[in-house]
């Protein structure tokens, strides 16, 4: 039995014209190839698009996408891939007018093209992402977010489009604010795609998909959101061999299904184990600057926590847990309990963590959907974040994501985990190339959140940022100047005039006041000071 149903675009923001496709609807799912699959595709169309990085990418379908030659496309999709792989190769064939997505990363032809004005380019926050096709999947038309508050992609102003001299020439509109009990929250409207591009592990004939650990990301959420959903798979097999409750998105999503011929599976971080003693390892690579942050937000962790640990430095803190203290990695790509880098030769290149590096799972891990994983974040599950800056504020604000007309890397998951209420920890070196402040009275650059930022660990020392309600009397510095800042730790050999004159703004001495005195910067479990060992120290 054939149906036809209406393929049009609910997509306010594209600001595009409304599709109004008819496409075929059968109760046979099963389609030859992936260029038949997506022959009907029309200029002009929205495509929510499934896949983290490299890492559960719709390959065949992307590739014959590129074949078919439409154009005028909106693609949905939290990055674009790299220059010759993914979304990647739409962006360099011209095909693609406007991306949504949460993170432009390493590729070179996304940046090139958005910053010159060929590319409309809407960055919106992973979670609030991930949420909105979650959303427009479940026939929500718009939902609130504490996520964003107080930054340009609330307040509007984000540049989508610039034009060739670099002026700005389509800018985001300002999204409405509401308060709820004591906080304000963002409305974000749904999004609907007249089309959704997905990968799945496995599918069965009637179109029930399984993922493979890392690879369901932003699968599940795009295939939910598309009008029509093109899924392609490694394996088909008859209805009935999956058991029901190992189903991961049933089949009432999914309208085709195309055996992926050739899949490269190209891993773009291939990231291996450096030893057994990675400690030790690191110790002898890294600056004595470098390691002497890493050791010093090691003591950070608490044990039970569950902690969101990002790029860099975060990262690395990972290998000096104290003996006596577990905690649960996550990892904003849909995966919880996190384990080391594999071997060599061990790579699997559908087990990525959020930088897109390749990693094990430690015995008890999950996987799961990114709105899911967004949900932990978004519901105050995650007990610490851990993550780097290019600026922080004297009063807890975070700039991390953006250069405006310079560089753009997107805020990627900062911004949603920055404005969950967990604590929030800043590793940074404490200045920038040539000395410039980046501790300062207010960011210069465009903010992840506001007010959000607990404690800087840098290689000078460690900071807190003290709060409000201490009152006027307690937040000033030696010379009676407000400030929230607190230096409550100092590096070995540092002194107080170099960390001064290293930062860009005020900053009091801890001095006893709620039992805290300034002390040498804490390297080992032994250095925390008694007073603080049952609290964040």
């Amino acid at each position: 039995m054939l149906r036809r149903v209406s393929c049009s675009r609910a997509l306010a923001a594209a600001g595009s014209r409304v599709l109004s496709t008819t496409v075929a609807k059968s109760s046979n799912k099963i389609v030859s190839s992936a260029s038949e699959a997506v022959a009907d595709i029309p200029e002009g169309s929205t495509l929510c698009v499934g896949g983290f990085g490299l890492c559960g990418i719709p390959e065949n379908l992307i590739a014959a996408l590129v074949e078919h030659g439409v154009g005028g496309l909106t693609a949905v999709s939290n990055n674009a891939g790299v220059d010759d792989f993914g979304l990647g190769l739409l962006l360099k064939s011209g095909q693609i007018k406007r991306m949504i997505s949460s993170y432009v990363g390493e590729n070179k032809t996304f940046e090139k093209q958005y910053l010159s004005g060929q590319l409309e380019v809407e960055l919106t926050p992973q979670g609030t992402l991930a949420e909105r096709m979650r959303a427009g999947g479940a026939g929500i038309p718009a939902f609130y977010t504490p996520c964003a508050v107080g930054t340009m992609v609330q307040e509007g102003g984000c540049p989508i489009k610039y034009n060739a001299d670099g002026t700005v020439a389509i800018a985001s509109e300002p999204r409405e604010l509401r308060r709820f009990g004591d906080r304000e929250y963002v409305m974000e409207r749904a999004i609907v795609g007249d089309f959704s591009l997905v990968k799945a592990w496995k599918a069965d004939t009637r179109g029930n998909l399984v993922f493979r650990s890392t690879s369901c990301n932003f699968n599940a959420d795009a295939a939910t959101a598309g009008r029509v959903c093109i899924a392609e798979v490694e394996e088909i097999v008859e209805a009935g061999e999956i058991p029901p409750d190992q189903v991961h998105l049933p089949g009432i999503y999914v309208h085709r299904l195309v055996m992926g011929r050739l899949y490269e599976k190209r891993i773009e971080k291939k990231t291996r184990s450096i030893g057994d003693n990675p400690a030790a390892s690191l110790a002898e690579k890294l600056s004595p600057e470098r390691l002497r942050i890493v050791k010093r937000a090691a003591l950070e962790f608490r044990d039970g926590d569950y902690v969101n640990l990002g790029i860099g430095i975060p990262t690395l803190a990972s290998n000096f847990v104290a003996p006596s203290v577990r905690i649960e990695l996550q990892s904003e790509n849909g995966l919880l309990g996190i384990g080391p880098y594999p071997k060599d030769g061990q790579e699997d290149p559908d087990c990525i963590n959020a930088g897109k590096e390749t990693v094990t799972m430690v015995p008890g891990s999950a996987t799961f959907t990114s709105s899911q994983s967004f949900g932990m974040i978004r519901g105050g599950k995650v007990d610490l974040t851990l993550l780097g800056a290019m600026e922080v504020s004297m009063d807890g604000d975070l700039a991390n994501w953006i250069i405006p007309g310079k560089m753009v890397k997107g805020m990627g998951g900062a911004m949603d985990l920055v404005s969950s209420g967990s604590r929030v920890v800043v590793t940074m070196e404490h200045t920038a190339k040539g000395g410039a402040h980046k501790i300062l009275r207010a960011c210069n650059l465009p903010l992840t959140g506001k007010g959000v930022v607990s404690r800087i660990i840098t290689e000078l020392g460690v900071f807190d940022i003290v709060p409000e309600q201490l009152g006027a009397s307690y937040c000033v510095d030696d010379e009676g100047n407000p400030t929230r800042l607190e230096l409550i730790e100092i590096a070995d050999g540092v002194s107080l005039q170099e960390i001064k004159a290293a930062t860009g703004c005020p900053f009091r001495i801890a001095d006893g006041y709620r039992s805290r005195w300034l002390k040498p910067m804490c390297q080992t479990p032994e250095d925390i000071p008694p007073e603080r060992q049952h609290s964040p120290i």
